[in-house]
């Protein structure tokens, strides 16, 4: 199915009234739209998540891999995406072996009230300890600003409704090839990771910024498929810290104007002379 099919639109206007300056005037606002999206695997329901309406190809295996589902893009076979009622459900063939886990955790949580974070009983199953990452890419400080100058300028839906986040992959140069926006800044984080999964591009070869904090869920979906450098336009959390050093991630907060601190794993920083 085509990439690009929406369901509904991005964004929506609203007429509304604006108090500004001591007086009140009928205006048009174009306020984003978010949908449910139930995530099926082998017919089985695992989740359902509040996304923007586009590029949820992108999305689907995105999440897939950086939750630990998919080790590998080869291992979703068919991905449908299909209007149900107030959202969309998206139905996806994977791997045999892939989908055993999930099997085995659906077949825990059946009959229980609540499931926990995206179906996760245990905190054991929602605080994963990804693997170490590589020795992965080096770049220069100013590349990291070069990227989220790029970003700025190139955020569409944000422009429009100032409601979304983005999440975005950099060159070592910090020139931009793709850039996801949703109300989610975990869902562009996905969406993000997907494209360039489907791009058939290296994790190892880039680095990703986002326009959010860096919490424990960024660094931990960027960990899990292989990405060594993230940066953010806000703060970290102290558990996004500890996990970056565990796994050798770099991490990078308060990305704004021409400053940003490194919290863990300094050294894929370069000097502009080399």
């Amino acid at each position: 199915m085509n990439d690009q099919a929406r369901f509904v639109p991005t964004y929506t206007e609203y007429q509304v009234q604006r108090w500004q300056d001591g007086r009140s005037t009928a205006a048009t606002d174009r306020v984003a739209e978010e949908v449910p999206a139930s995530l099926v695997y082998n017919g089985i329901p695992h989740v359902v998540m509040m996304v923007s309406p586009a590029d949820l190809e992108d999305f689907a295996l995105g999440f897939g891999l950086s939750e630990g589902i998919l080790t590998r893009r080869e291992e979703l076979y068919v991905t449908e995406i299909t209007p149900v009622n107030d959202g969309v459900e998206i139905r996806m063939d994977i791997d045999l072996l892939r989908f055993i886990p999930l099997e085995e955790q659906h077949r825990n949580l059946a009959g229980r009230s609540s499931c926990g974070l995206c179906g996760a009983e245990t905190i054991d199953q929602a605080i994963r300890h990804p693997a170490a990452v590589g020795k992965g890419v080096e770049v220069t400080h100013a590349a990291v600003h070069t990227a989220f100058a790029q970003l700025a300028e190139r955020q569409a839906l944000n422009a429009v409704t100032g409601a979304v986040h983005a999440a975005a992959w950099a060159l070592p140069d910090g020139n931009l090839v793709v850039v996801r926006e949703d109300v989610g800044r975990h869902n562009a984080m996905d969406k993000m990771i997907g494209a360039i999964a489907r791009e058939g591009r290296s994790f190892g070869e880039g680095f990703a910024v986002i326009t959010s904090r860096a919490s424990f869920e960024m660094a931990q979906k960027a960990a899990t498929v292989g990405i060594t450098l993230l940066a953010a336009i806000s703060a970290p959390t102290g558990l996004a810290i500890r996990l970056a050093e565990e796994t050798g991630l770099t991490l990078v907060g308060f990305a704004r104007g021409t400053q940003h601190n490194v919290y863990a794993n300094p050294q894929r920083f370069i000097s502009e002379s080399r």
